[in-house]
């Protein structure tokens, strides 16, 4: 559809259908052409041309832009329960003592490993843990012990796999079906603790106790009744005030299995906590909430809005953070920073517009510049047609990312395999 908007009104990824003026006014070559590149969106601004057509069937719409700015407003605690269902290391805030004796865990010597050697050993991971976590779900229910000797193996593989590549298990358990979410979520928040925890430089104890407290945190979710648990729909006020519940009901679940490891319990008491004292079920402030119970929080929202649900599409996961940034009074912004750092701006599964007008997907990172990753390039924003993939390592090469973008917003279908390699 053509719409005639104000220079003003103009933003990336519009589609320009004409230029209001006569040809001699405007600086470009073309009339006709998708806004890819910054330095044109300056031109069109200072030239003085006052008014644009738009084919928004070819391009972005105004409210497609106002969409997107209202998007990024926190969610409200009934919109992230729906979710549930199915800086300077000197600046943290300190890790709470206790004389509670810790899990005793074994240590390995760690090894790096290159993202693709790493992913077949990930992909194995994430299917032992699955189980694992189903089982310690269903002894919950039925009110059995968790023997600890059995869930300190699970933590120890999976803190294995993220420090010998970071990114390989994170990025393949983002794959998890609807039906796994439950339990996937787990074995996620598990590994992105854990890696969180090595970017924050915590000992090597401290680290597969934050990927314990991570795979234990949502165990209450066992105690939530299964139509509840199961509904994609909307929740009412009082479905919504059980899952509320959650965090109580596994730590005292927790509790009764025999887990007495006070970060887990803390985490899974405390991840829904917020720095601003809005969140539950104690309305904790930044300084009563350990750094434990914040990197859980972080690592629970991250995992749980860029995970498909039955009833809303996956953020990507470079959209996610930039989201997450916005949303004052949830996190603690030291912690969050570190959160970022750990995953990369543009995490892997990220798509991205570049300046040549390309679409493309994140599928490594730099180490030495998180804003220029190695992407695949597969789409011409311009053309509108697929083009073939192409790898490009920005780091060496004279294309550069403008901002995070949306499959959706080209009609294009899934794209896992171009960053999966299946």
């Amino acid at each position: 559809m053509l719409k005639t908007i104000a220079v003003k009104d103009v933003r990336m990824g519009m589609y320009i259908h004409a230029l209001k003026g006569p040809w001699m006014d405007h600086p470009f070559w073309t009339s006709q052409f998708v806004l890819t590149d910054p330095e044109d969106l300056k031109k069109l601004l200072a030239s003085p041309i006052k008014e644009v057509v738009i084919d928004t069937v070819w391009g972005k719409d105004v409210a497609d832009n106002e969409a997107k700015d209202n998007e990024i407003s926190p969610m409200t605690d009934k919109e992230m329960a729906m979710l549930e269902l199915d800086g300077p290391v000197e600046d943290l805030p300190p890790l709470k003592s206790s004389t509670v004796e810790t899990p005793v865990f074994n240590s390995v010597k760690l090894k790096t490993a290159t993202l693709e050697a790493e992913r077949e050993q990930a992909a194995k991971i994430i299917a032992s843990s699955r189980q694992a976590v189903a089982s310690m779900f269903n002894d919950l229910r039925m009110g059995k012990a968790i023997e600890t000797e059995v869930v300190m193996p699970i933590v120890e593989e999976i803190s294995a796999s993220v420090a010998r590549n970071v990114h390989a298990l994170i990025s393949l358990v983002r794959l998890k079906t609807a039906d796994d979410y439950t339990y996937m979520h787990s074995v996620a928040v598990c590994a992105l603790m854990a890696a969180l925890a090595r970017e924050l430089k915590l000992s090597e104890t401290e680290v597969k106790q934050a990927g314990l407290a991570g795979l234990m945190h949502d165990m209450g979710k066992a105690g939530i009744p299964l139509p509840i648990l199961n509904k994609p729909g909307s929740l009412t006020d009082n479905e919504f005030h059980v899952i509320q519940e959650h965090p109580k009901l596994g730590y005292d679940m927790l509790l009764k299995a025999n887990i007495s490891d006070p970060v887990t319990l803390d985490v899974c008491l405390h991840h829904h906590e917020k720095i601003d004292g809005s969140g539950y079920p104690e309305k904790l402030t930044s300084n009563q909430i350990s750094l434990f119970a914040k990197m859980g929080g972080i690592c629970d929202v991250y995992d749980a809005v860029t995970s498909a649900r039955a009833y809303k599409p996956a953020w990507e996961p470079g959209m996610a953070l930039k989201r997450m940034a916005s949303w004052n009074g949830h996190f603690d912004p030291v912690v969050f920073k570190a959160f970022v750092k750990s995953l990369g701006i543009y995490p892997i599964g990220t798509v991205v517009i570049l300046k040549s007008g390309r679409l493309a997907v994140v599928v490594k990172q730099n180490t030495h510049s998180l804003l220029k990753p190695v992407v695949k390039a597969f789409f011409s924003t311009k053309s509108r047609i697929h083009i073939p993939v192409i790898e490009l390592d920005l780091s060496k090469n004279m294309d550069e990312i403008v901002g995070n973008e949306s499959v959706d917003n080209w009609g294009i279908g899934n794209i896992d395999h171009l960053w999966t390699n299946q």
